[in-house]
């Protein structure tokens, strides 16, 4: 009777009042003494420890092969390669140091998790899981549909869109396009790439309005789908650009599901055979190599004249390049050369330590300290590559004026700006004395908007040479120069670097209707724009504010 009476106290428990629960006795069981006694020496990373350096969480790894748990310093010498990541649920190699990817272990979880969730018969009386655990569960997605009320009440605020009644977008959590790229073996840095790529605007709008159509693309090339005819190599070598347009189709389509880009990969090492392999690569090589791809095959097919410099040859080269202008001015005589240089991205060097711009505080008893702040910041960075620098006394040039070879400064300014920057940081540097590579972890400040008029051709010879009579590049004259009207960009994608330079992982934040979310291979997450501006930038894509279209020349 009183075991009865016992529970039915504890199935009432979660309505007694605040006085009631707090005159109430709660029974704890005895606790084991081998398992205070087991505790005691290890804190609170006693279920959670590395074997190797007992070390515990973030990133754990339980090897499946062996009871061994390591971190990710000891998982490369472990004797087993493949491991589960503790935190995440995912299989991770050891060897390659990366997320790897199995639709059969993947559907395990999904499995696990759902006979977890409802083993009990968990009410609405249970406590909610974590917010950690409640982020990281894995669901395959469902089209949500609302009952009457909901329906009711979407009907006074929203309309569904036009020819698909279950996919009601514009209420969803996540913007339309925002899907995660599953991870096919070390490709984190296709995918971060790739999701910035997706979610550049011109090059959005230009697949998505069939600028670019791989079937029609595809029979005019005369490409055979027979999988039978293995012998024809243009048969199986498709453009780089129709897989471009085949992969926004994919991710537009309104399905949630993370999406594999095998095919695109497949294509992609076609065309760059020296890094055909699944080992992890350099996301800014990745980058340069997919522009290169898609600009090779389009020019080649449409045979159009234009240079790589003018932007006009392809869609990579429209939305992405510019023209750097390189002064080297005589120190003897100001004799100076100019060249122009196109560029699809800027590389820039992070600013050294004792560069860095001090500033002043002011403490409480009225002394002033002027004290380093150690923050290098993408407008120093810009600085630092713009202004003139003296080239050594064996970098001499031959000046045509003094008909010698003269000491001299050189100067970089950019003469025509893209409609999207892409700014490349230098984080990985080798040192030929030391015959070693290191990565650069110091923190770099980006903005959020970006003003390149002081970087400008036009805005650099004016400050060198003053008020002159004589037109300066970028007054309007010259197509090729872009001047203030053009000037102002806005940050839309980040890609970061975690980890060391040969294990480490890349990552994406994106910015869509003024929310930042992170893309991390298969997971997309909504993020504060604060975690945006702590992280390690390594490539940030700026897009123009204003757009400015050309005239068509019809009616």
């Amino acid at each position: 009777m009183s075991s009865n009476s016992d529970h039915q106290n504890h199935r009432r428990r979660p309505y007694v009042s605040n006085q009631q629960r707090q005159s109430t006795a709660v029974i704890v069981p005895t606790p084991c003494s081998h398992l205070t006694e087991f505790k005691a020496g290890r804190g609170e990373t006693a279920f959670g420890r590395c074997g190797a350096c007992g070390k515990g969480p973030p990133r754990l790894y339980a090897c499946v092969s062996c009871a061994a748990v390591v971190c990710g310093v000891h998982a490369p010498d472990h004797e087993h390669q493949i491991a589960i990541d503790v935190d995440r649920a995912e299989l991770f190699c050891c060897s390659c140091g990366d997320q790897v990817y199995d639709r059969d272990f993947d559907s395990a979880v999904v499995l696990l998790q759902t006979a977890a969730a409802t083993l009990g018969g968990c009410n609405s009386l249970c406590t909610p899981p974590p917010e950690s655990i409640r982020k990281r569960r894995r669901v395959d997605y469902r089209p949500w549909t609302p009952d009457s009320k909901e329906r009711a009440l979407l009907g006074t605020h929203s309309s569904l869109l036009p020819g698909n009644n279950e996919d009601l977008s514009p209420n969803s959590n996540f913007p339309v396009g925002l899907k995660g790229l599953n991870n096919l073996g070390n490709t984190c840095f296709m995918n971060s790439v790739l999701q910035a790529l997706l979610h550049t605007p011109p090059l959005r709008n230009y697949f998505l309005s069939d600028r670019h159509n791989r079937f029609v693309c595809q029979q005019k090339n005369g490409v055979n789908h027979n999988k039978n005819d293995r012998k024809n190599k243009n048969s199986q070598r498709l453009c780089l650009a129709c897989d471009a347009d085949a992969l926004f189709s994919a991710v537009f389509s309104g399905d949630r599901k993370p999406y594999s880009p095998a095919k695109f990969l497949y294509s992609w090492w076609q065309h760059a055979g020296n890094l055909a392999s699944y080992e992890q690569q350099d996301a800014h090589e990745f980058f340069i190599s997919m522009l290169d791809g898609i600009h090779e095959k389009v020019d080649k097919d449409e045979r159009k004249p234009h240079s790589q410099g003018s932007g006009d040859c392809c869609i990579a080269h429209r939305v992405f390049s510019g023209i750097l202008r390189s002064d080297v001015m005589c120190t003897a005589c100001g004799f100076t050369s100019t060249t122009y240089d196109p560029c699809v991205d800027i590389s820039l060097d992070l600013v050294p330590t004792h560069e860095v711009p001090t500033k002043t505080l002011h403490s409480c008893n009225g002394k002033a300290e002027t004290v380093n702040s150690g923050i290098s910041t993408l407008l120093g960075c810009l600085d630092r590559f713009t202004r003139p620098e003296r080239l050594g006394s064996d970098q001499k040039f031959f000046c045509q004026q003094c008909q010698v070879r003269q000491e001299s400064l050189k100067q970089m300014s950019i003469r025509k700006l893209p409609l999207v920057s892409c700014f490349h940081i230098k984080r990985f540097e080798h040192s030929p004395i030391r015959k070693m590579s290191r990565k650069v972890d110091r923190y770099l400040q980006f903005p959020f908007s970006l003003d390149m008029s002081p970087y400008l051709s036009s805005s650099i010879l004016r400050s060198r040479f003053g008020n002159r009579s004589f037109g300066f590049e970028g007054d309007g004259k010259d197509p090729d120069c872009s001047n203030e009207s053009t000037s102002e960009f806005e940050l839309f994608a980040v890609v970061t670097h975690s980890g060391k330079l040969d294990a480490g992982h890349y990552s994406t934040y994106l910015r869509l209707s003024n929310q930042w979310y992170k893309c991390d291979d298969a997971w997309v997450t909504q993020v504060n724009e604060n975690i945006v501006r702590a992280a390690q930038g390594y490539m940030m894509f700026y897009v123009q504010k204003m757009l400015y279209y050309k005239a068509s020349g019809t009616s």
